[in-house]
């Protein structure tokens, strides 16, 4: 679809209506300069503009956090709420209205500390929500805490000697909550970002993007290795549906099957060929290997996989709901509250 930069939309011959990026702007944005945050907005803007919902369409809801400010700076239906309880509010939002594009927007202190439970559950019902979790690996906002990302021994005001603590792996805590759509991109790759957003859209079911992002105050750094096109080339996959798992500077390495694992092999060299690569099946039930594929690459020799991981249909929690309600009241002698009153003894006081 062809999109424009301009205030207001407009009608392409055929008489559809098509929006540019600049149509779901709002605001000057109040984020540090160089923060994840800015990059991502771009991205997000950019994203909505070519899936073509209309702003009156769409719904951004955030809880508190940097990343959480977000709506501010959206030219659609926007609501910062309380902290953690975002995807609580988004569930309200899309089960009250089911036409509506609900993108629920988080931190990683956000929706997995105190919105943790939000998160697990809105993945276990199949809410149709479009969940973003930006993950810097800190709290920026209340000025450099570690948060449920931060990894073992990280230094930070509230743990000043290293915490002692494992961090959560948003991938595992999404698929062990039986999730049916996971994916990753980088914040500065805005190509990689607008794909996975394009796809969380397409896909009926809440849909998990985690956005790795720097926070150039207090965790800058933290995702180093990636956050440019050299450091992706080198240390990150792209993983599409269907296509084989290769990646390095002129795909030269592949991903192989190893007993129950994987293995990193150099095409063309040992004896493995192209033929010997894993395809990645995004649509497949069974998790294992999207699993092992969205676990790679914390210093364990296996490069990050970015791209949609895992993206399985299944029923929505929202539209059970719809066809319940449905169903029930069809059923029903009365379907307002007049006709509840009349479904019982009546009489006229003279």
């Amino acid at each position: 679809m062809e999109t424009i930069n301009s205030k207001t939309n407009y009608s392409s011959p055929s008489g559809e209506v098509r929006w540019g990026a600049s149509d779901f702007k709002k605001g000057q944005p109040r984020w540090c300069p160089g923060c994840g945050d800015h990059f991502f907005l771009a991205s997000f803007h950019k994203a909505l503009a070519e899936i073509g919902v209309a702003p009156h369409d769409t719904a951004v809801i955030s809880g508190i956090g940097c990343s959480s400010r977000l709506p501010h700076y959206m030219a659609t239906y926007g609501m910062n709420t309380i902290h953690g309880r975002a995807a609580a509010i988004a569930t309200g939002a899309k089960v009250a209205n089911p036409a509506l594009t609900v993108w629920q927007v988080s931190g990683d202190g956000d929706g997995l500390a105190i919105g943790g439970n939000h998160f697990i559950h809105a993945n276990r019902r199949n809410i149709n929500l479009n969940m973003i979790l930006l993950n810097n690996r800190i709290y920026g906002l209340t000025k450099g805490q570690y948060s449920p990302t931060s990894p073992r021994g990280f230094v930070s005001k509230s743990s000043p000697y290293g915490t002692v603590e494992d961090p959560f792996r948003p991938a595992e805590l999404c698929f062990g909550a039986r999730g049916h759509f996971f994916a990753r991109a980088v914040a500065t790759d805005q190509p990689g970002t607008v794909e996975i957003l394009k796809a969380a859209y397409e896909h009926k079911g809440a849909a998990v993007c985690e956005i790795l992002q720097n926070c150039v105050i207090f965790n800058d750094g933290t995702h180093e290795s990636v956050y440019n096109k050299e450091g992706r080339k080198k240390n990150a996959i792209y993983v599409r549906h269907g296509e084989k798992l290769v990646f390095g500077e002129n795909n030269e390495y592949g991903l192989v099957q190893q007993g129950f694992g994987l293995k990193v092999v150099e095409i063309g060299k040992d004896g493995y060929t192209i033929d010997d690569v894993l395809t990645h099946d995004a649509h497949c039930e069974d998790n294992t290997l999207q699993l092992k594929l969205a676990l790679m690459g914390n210093g364990d020799g296996f490069p990050i996989a970015l791209g949609v991981i895992r993206d399985v249909d299944a029923p929505t929690y929202d539209e059970a709901v719809v066809a319940q309600i449905a169903e029930v009241s069809a059923q029903k002698k009365y379907h307002n509250f007049e006709e509840l009153l009349m479904t019982n003894d009546t009489w006229e006081v003279q």
